[in-house]
């Protein structure tokens, strides 16, 4: 049901390019500034994901789901905190990722040393609806709330190794 794609930027990083330490489970961990246009007109709520499919699990990795992100929020700041609801200027819900403990908000990429090169996927979508799920809900969860409600996708793609 997409329309037409969003443009999501880092001024950390380009798409394809590594993602700076700082940003990672080697350095500070601070989610990357992101910036993002193209939003349709009819969107009422964005999303963002974030997840490493090299992972060797049976999954990809969860590093972050932010939802209930307002329309007209064009951005995100460097080292968005990691709580389940954030207050203004972003006003947004996050849930949890893949780690065991300490697993709302980001978590930047820490892949298993020597496994090669990892792909780091931030997926942003515009939605036409709000969704209704609390803070902390999983990927899978948030997935299947946005079934059939998705205006349009954008997506920046890091990577890393140890």
């Amino acid at each position: 049901m997409t329309t037409h794609p969003i443009s999501l930027t880092s001024t950390a990083f380009r798409s394809g390019s590594p993602v700076p330490r700082r940003h990672t489970g080697d350095g500070e961990d601070l989610s990357p500034p992101l910036a993002w246009a193209g939003i349709p007109e009819a969107t009422q709520e964005l999303v963002l994901l974030c997840e490493d499919p090299d992972a060797p699990t049976p999954h990809p990795w969860v590093h972050w789901v932010l939802f209930n992100i307002p329309p007209d929020v064009a951005s995100l700041p460097e080292g968005v905190p990691r709580k389940p609801r954030l207050e203004a200027p972003i006003q947004a819900t996050q849930g949890v990722n893949s780690w065991p403990t300490d697993n709302v908000g980001y978590r930047g990429p820490a892949p298993p040393r020597g496994h090669g090169i990892h792909h780091y996927h931030f997926v942003i979508r515009a939605l036409d609806h709000r969704l209704t799920l609390p803070p902390g809900a999983d990927k899978a969860g948030v997935v299947k709330a946005m079934k059939g409600h998705i205006l349009a996708t954008g997506e920046l793609v890091g990577t890393y190794q140890r």
